[in-house]
């Protein structure tokens, strides 16, 4: 589940981008859609404060080039090359044995105060 979830939450972010930021960014934040391994349909909120949520577990993210980052808090970054093609997102690499696309479905709810986002680990910290 930890692997649906980080593919899910990564597939679903426009986050500030690393130390350059460049004057295009990618407009992930909503509410997107994936179906998972088991056919179900799995809710992520991708929100502008570089949050993402999945159930109860929350991420971090950020848009490096063409690829998204997500840390569960855990200390290291997760990577996936992504595609943004209308309201779908395409996630590949990292830890997918194949490519998952995203629908969004609207638009992302504020996150409550209480909902704490794990700090980044180092940007040098990558698990792929």
């Amino acid at each position: 589940m930890r692997t649906m979830m980080g593919l899910v939450i990564a597939a679903v972010a426009a986050a500030p981008v690393l130390a350059a930021q460049t004057s295009s960014r990618r407009p992930l934040e909503g509410r997107w859609e994936a179906r998972g391994p088991d056919e179900g349909i799995h809710q992520i909120m991708v929100r502008d404060d570089s949050s993402a949520q999945f159930g109860d577990d929350v991420a971090r993210w950020r848009v490096v080039g063409d690829s998204l980052w997500l840390t569960l808090g855990d200390g290291v970054w997760m990577v996936y090359r992504m595609t943004l093609k209308g309201e779908r997102l395409t996630l590949s690499g990292g830890d997918l044995d194949k490519p998952v696309t995203l629908r969004r479905v609207g638009a992302a709810r504020a996150r409550p105060d209480s909902v704490k986002v794990p700090d980044p680990p180092p940007d040098t910290a990558r698990a792929w």
